[in-house]
């Protein structure tokens, strides 16, 4: 990462910024002018109660919507023209809220596809496969293998995506774009459809992909409690703009954000009113 020196201090450019982000479809603005930059190594959170633009600003990071407006670098790089099928490549890695799996394949062979961003062998290469090729294969089974043994997700390595329950597919998506070996990890609410002690163990595992794994974690999610233990930085949105950014606490407490949430005092009151 490049360093500057700005007043004495050294800081380093952000992993991924967002400047003036903008989407329109039709007469809707989906995105009204969004800026945020998420640093190399923390847990960035969107929060926002539902149609707040979240996942929308997740399609433009992903390039599979483009902006009307505003920019999105990486690593220093505009990225706001790159293609969808070239992000991987850059690094970036991503799940989706509903779970995008191969149901009649194995767990392993859906990891393995996540391994595609690192073949550089040409067709006839691969079938030929060559002593270059075979190590290929080799090292990608030694990365899935970690990221199976790094999720607990032995008892499950040879079953078929079909037969799984929805946790245990959820804990696979994950598993699958961790990978590609990403340096910044896109979770698209982690936490949808999980218990309580599913729950709990995705927070366990987002800090440790942050902490042992050492990969950035950009992160929309609904579930309050997850976002408040594992986030080092939120932002809320409504209606497609940034209401309010800081910690955790700093936002959750923003009036804002509370009314965006309950409604106003007014609104609030009269919910606690009986009937």
């Amino acid at each position: 990462m490049t360093w500057h020196d700005v007043g004495g201090l050294e800081v380093t450019e952000p992993l991924l910024s967002a400047r003036n982000l903008t989407v329109r479809f039709g007469g809707v603005v989906a995105v009204n002018d969004v800026s945020f930059d998420v640093r190399e190594g923390e847990v960035f959170t969107l929060i926002g109660p539902n149609g707040a633009g979240k996942t929308t600003v997740f399609n433009l990071i992903s390039r599979i919507y483009q902006p009307t407006a505003g920019s999105i670098s990486y690593q220093g790089r505009d990225i706001t023209g790159v293609p969808p099928h070239e992000i991987a490549a850059l690094g970036i890695a991503r799940t989706f809220q509903n779970i995008e799996l191969f149901e009649h394949a194995s767990v392993l062979h859906n990891l393995l596809i996540g391994r595609h961003r690192h073949r550089r062998s040409s067709f006839w290469a691969d079938l030929l496969f060559g002593s270059r090729v075979r190590e290929t294969e080799l090292a990608s089974r030694r990365k899935v293998e970690e990221v199976i043994d790094f999720l607990d997700l032995q008892a499950y390595r040879d079953t078929m995506i079909a037969g799984l329950p929805y946790g245990v597919r959820k804990v696979v998506e994950l598993a699958r774009a961790l990978a590609t070996e990403p340096k910044l990890l896109l979770l698209d609410e982690p936490s949808s459809g999980l218990n309580v002690e599913e729950t709990e163990d995705m927070a366990f595992w987002i800090e440790d992909i942050r902490d042992q794994l050492g990969i950035t974690v950009l992160m929309v999610e609904h579930d309050m409690t997850l976002v408040s233990r594992v986030s080092d930085r939120v932002v809320a949105l409504n209606q497609g703009q940034v209401l309010a950014a800081g910690t955790p606490r700093e936002v959750q407490t923003h009036p804002g954000v509370v009314e965006a949430y309950l409604g106003t005092a007014e609104d609030v009151t009269s919910l606690r009113r009986p009937a």
